[in-house]
């Protein structure tokens, strides 16, 4: 027998040979747990989304991205925290767009016409010029924003527009102020489409309405304390009260402009203000809505796919009846106190959409009821019941509820991400178009009640179907309001039954032929709603 020194070298030999072996496979252990736990966000690396790729990086599973969906605390403190971080920024900008928009509308009270010889017809024509050039940018800006990051985009565009709204003050004449317009226009067709998506980015589908119609909102807020904010402007002595107006609007954006540089985020991954779980959990969030998260690629198959899709399309219908309406109703609304009220139409009815599943059709159709029945109320009512007309005028403004659900059904009823953007730009295009031709050099509108109910007796400019030889009634012009809403609440029940048939028959399929568990990694590779046979369209 050797010493216990020598049993104690022969110990230490045999630990040393078999702790090789024993680290080998236990790293051959770790590795193969990294492979499953990658293996569930899996793809071409091409078509692979950003989120994907984060989740690659990061080594998250989608194991693990089930664990935080259940998360119940921490989905309530994450969707907090997005709620205080991007939606004031959201509201803020679009109350400051709808400002700087409307500062033409502030500046024809009070000095525009006498310093700049511009006349009534050309002052229409602004209007238009706007929407114009709304038109031809809003599709480019909408793929600028998707091509690159996102937040900058958006905040050099409203830096760009807020310099147009200082150099705007040193016009003197109709085509000076039409030029600026022009690019105010371009500058601000960014948006609305781009809120639209980064909405979709940020919140569940049925978290999505509610919160495109708070931002929205500011369109009212923005309508409502315009004028009392530049109020006081009006009793300058010494210089031009417009400019005045356009200074202070273009000074403000351009401060705004930084702020929105620095905080509003580019997308989910890069956000700083998250922790790398809280990331992970909003993308899964996303995931879960089926519709890919970011993809800067621009995909021309899926342009083709948006641009032969009947939903596309009827919402492009839809979207164009609703902004007849609005022109023909829009200087009508700014001449009472009921914009506060127009506030509460546009809130309450994307908030409905989101506490009621499956619901959207139906409330697009439902609120535009009120337009019919107040439309109805100013048409038939005798001219002496001044009440009755007042609460029909009161009920009209309840179409842009409608109009707010409609324009964000791209962003969370479609998927791909060139897809979506396609989707939503397009939409977008009917909403410039009903603008130009409410916008177009015309008679009177808002004679329409005023006239009728003995509030004033001088003529307002409004849509081509409100004619000056039909006053006081203006026929041509309420059958056309009326026409338009009856034919939005179609056109909102045809969507709904063109979407129950394709959530059916991908039932069917289901059930026919089950697929595989659900990894969640068709949700990353940018597949469009049609190439996702597991997409299911909200109603």
């Amino acid at each position: 027998m050797g010493s216990p020194q020598d049993l104690q070298k022969d110990d230490e030999k045999t630990v040393a040979a078999t702790s090789g072996p024993l680290e080998m496979q236990q790293s051959q252990m770790d590795d193969d747990n990294l492979k499953t736990a990658r293996s569930n966000i899996q793809g071409d690396i091409k078509d692979l989304d950003e989120a994907g790729l984060f989740l690659q990086q990061h080594n998250f599973s989608g194991d693990y991205l089930a664990e935080l969906l259940e998360d119940t605390a921490m989905n309530k403190r994450v969707i907090r925290k997005v709620d205080l971080l991007l939606m004031p920024l959201l509201c803020g900008t679009y109350f400051l767009q709808y400002i700087d928009k409307q500062a033409v509308s502030y500046s024809a009270v009070f000095d525009l016409f006498e310093t700049t010889g511009i006349t009534g017809s050309q002052y229409s024509w602004l209007g238009s010029i706007f929407y114009f050039a709304y038109f031809f940018a809003e599709w480019p800006s909408a793929y600028l924003a998707q091509h690159f990051p996102t937040g900058r985009v958006i905040a050099c565009y409203c830096f760009m527009w807020g310099t147009v709204m200082l150099c705007t003050a040193a016009t003197h004449n109709f085509a000076g102020f039409a030029a600026m317009r022009f690019l105010l226009g371009v500058f601000e067709s960014v948006v609305t489409p781009a809120f639209m998506m980064i909405v979709g980015q940020y919140y569940l589908k049925y978290q999505q309405p509610a919160r495109a119609g708070m931002f929205y909102c500011f369109n009212g807020v923005g309508s409502a304390t315009g004028g009392i904010i530049f109020y006081g402007v009006g009793y300058a002595k010494n210089f031009p009260v417009w400019k005045i107006i356009y200074l202070i609007c273009g000074g403000l954006t351009v401060l705004w402009a930084i702020v929105l540089f620095f905080r509003l985020p580019n997308d989910i991954m890069s956000w700083k203000k998250f922790t790398p779980e809280e990331r992970a959990l909003l993308i899964a969030r996303a995931a879960k809505n089926r519709t890919g998260v970011l993809n800067r690629k621009i995909k021309v198959s899926q342009i083709r796919e948006a641009l032969t899709d009947p939903q596309i399309w009827i919402l492009f219908f839809f979207t164009l009846l609703n902004e007849i309406i609005n022109g023909g109703i829009a200087t009508l609304a700014s001449s009472l106190s009921s914009l506060w009220l127009a506030v509460m139409w546009v809130f309450t009815g994307p908030f409905l959409a989101s506490r009621i599943k499956n619901a959207r059709t139906y409330i697009m159709a439902l609120w535009l009821c009120p337009t019919i029945i107040g439309t109805t109320l100013i048409w038939k009512l005798p001219r002496t019941n001044l009440g009755g007309g007042l609460a029909g005028y009161y009920m009209v403004g309840s179409f842009v509820g409608a109009l707010v659900i409609a324009l964000q059904f791209p962003a969370s009823n479609v998927a791909g991400y060139t897809k979506r953007t396609t989707s939503t730009a397009f939409v977008f295009l009917a909403y410039c178009i009903g603008n130009i031709i409410g916008t177009s050099p015309k008679p009177q509108t808002a004679q329409f009640f005023l006239t009728n109910y003995s509030l004033i007796d001088t003529p307002l400019p409004g849509p081509q179907a409100f004619l000056a030889r039909e006053a006081p009634i203006y026929e041509t012009g309420v059958k056309t309001v009326l026409a338009c809403s009856v034919g939005q609440c179609i056109l909102a029940l045809v969507l709904r039954a063109l979407l129950v048939y394709r959530n059916k028959k991908r039932d069917r399929e289901e059930a026919e032929n089950p697929s595989p568990p659900d990894d969640g990694s068709e949700v990353l590779e940018d597949l469009t709603d049609f190439q996702n046979r597991k997409f299911r369209y909200s109603l």
